[in-house]
């Protein structure tokens, strides 16, 4: 979408694959938002090289070699040959993972005296460490974003982040921190979703289903062994975990001793999500007390809310923060096996309640749309260029 040249313009550089990615909703959507609130921006991401619309939107892509030690330095000389063509943009927007690529901007700045472009870090997450449980590579990636989080404040102009309570974690001062803007959803893509649950009868399992990544640290071992135990104890549970990560194997092999109460599915392209959670009576975040979860704003809670579905969620800041004590949740006051048995047993007793509480998430949603967050994050860029440039 072209924009007239005296409209403000970021460059928002991704170092994933938006044409893979299950989150890549955050930056396609939002940079569609964007352009319609006036922005220029020229959304760049890992893939073959050149121009190419992902979703409907148009973006630039740079190839990521697959050289472990190499691949960032090859993508970011890359990155800094197509900037030498472009018009210079008032920002560049940028992740944990080119922070440091991105210093030789600053210093270019510096030397040619020019206050443009401004360097802003988004963060959208933070690493939490499970020791013995994640590979050398993981915990290595981890210590490295978090180290960057941190120190990056010695020469970028900025910060956005996710949630304020990621800001507070993170220690970002009130002059650094350009604004807050949250996850969303498409609220549109969910309408079949909305209009094609099948309710249980008292006769019928309720199906659960989890859609995202299947990391340890996201307690979904614990939940598979608490609705294990809600069937032991006469409910009717099913649940399916779509996705992959690095507890998938142990998944799959306690799913198959379940006699296909437990699935552990392939992961789908984002456009097919809509049709899974059509298929599901409620949606699932087990997430633990920690601070990896506390200070996040997960995308899949506005998708279930969005299609239409009650939620059992752990009560923790990122579920609360959204939804109150939203009458379409089923709260786990502890994520442990016992809590999450707990909101498993209300599940079962007010089954018949789901329909009506599957229309009140659908309700809550239309306030979560990638439209509000774009909005937030127009305001959060504003604000930081008038500050800097006051």
């Amino acid at each position: 979408m072209k924009q007239p040249p005296g409209n403000p313009s970021v460059i928002w550089l991704h170092t994933g694959r938006l044409d893979q990615d299950l989150d890549a909703a955050t930056w396609l959507d939002t940079t569609f938002e964007l352009r319609k609130l006036g922005w220029r921006v020229t959304l760049i991401t890992a893939g073959p090289w050149g121009p190419r619309s992902i979703h409907g939107t148009e973006v630039f892509c740079i190839p990521m070699p697959d050289l472990s030690l190499l691949r960032l330095l090859v993508y970011h000389v890359e990155f800094y040959l197509l900037l030498l063509k472009l018009p210079r943009p008032d920002v560049i927007l940028f992740g944990q993972m080119s922070a440091p690529w991105l210093l030789p901007v600053r210093i270019m700045r510096s030397v040619i005296g020019s206050r443009r472009p401004l360097l802003v870090l988004d963060i959208r997450s933070v690493h939490m460490e499970l020791s013995g449980r994640q590979s050398i590579k993981a915990r290595l990636r981890g210590k490295y974003q978090d180290k960057i989080s941190r120190i990056a404040c010695t020469w970028i102009d900025g910060y956005t982040v996710i949630t304020s309570r990621m800001a507070h974690h993170l220690g970002i001062s009130r002059d650094q921190l350009w604004g807050v803007w949250p996850s969303g959803v498409d609220f549109e893509l969910f309408q079949h979703a909305r209009t094609s649950h099948s309710w249980p009868t008292q006769q019928e399992p309720v199906r659960l289903v989890y859609i995202g990544a299947l990391h340890f640290e996201r307690n979904l071992m614990t939940f598979c062994r608490a609705v294990e135990q809600a069937n032991a104890d006469g409910m009717s549970f099913e649940l399916w975990l779509v996705g992959n990560g690095n507890e998938r194997r142990d998944l799959e092999k306690y799913a198959a001793q379940t006699q296909g109460r437990i699935v552990v599915k392939q992961p789908v392209p984002h456009c097919d999500i809509p049709s899974i959670l059509g298929q599901a009576h409620v949606g699932v975040l087990p997430f633990p007390d920690e601070a990896k979860f506390q200070v996040s704003s997960p995308i899949k809670l506005f998708e279930y809310m969005a299609a239409g579905l009650p939620i059992l969620a752990a009560r923790i800041a990122c579920h609360t923060g959204v939804s109150g004590e939203g009458a379409y949740v089923f709260w786990a006051a502890r994520a442990d096996e016992a809590g999450l048995l707990e909101a498993l047993g209300r599940i079962w007793r007010d089954r018949g309640a789901m329909p009506g509480m599957g229309v009140q998430a659908a309700a809550a949603a239309q306030a979560c749309t990638w439209h509000a967050s774009a909005v937030k994050l127009k305001e959060s860029l504003e604000r930081g260029l008038a500050r800097i440039s006051s």
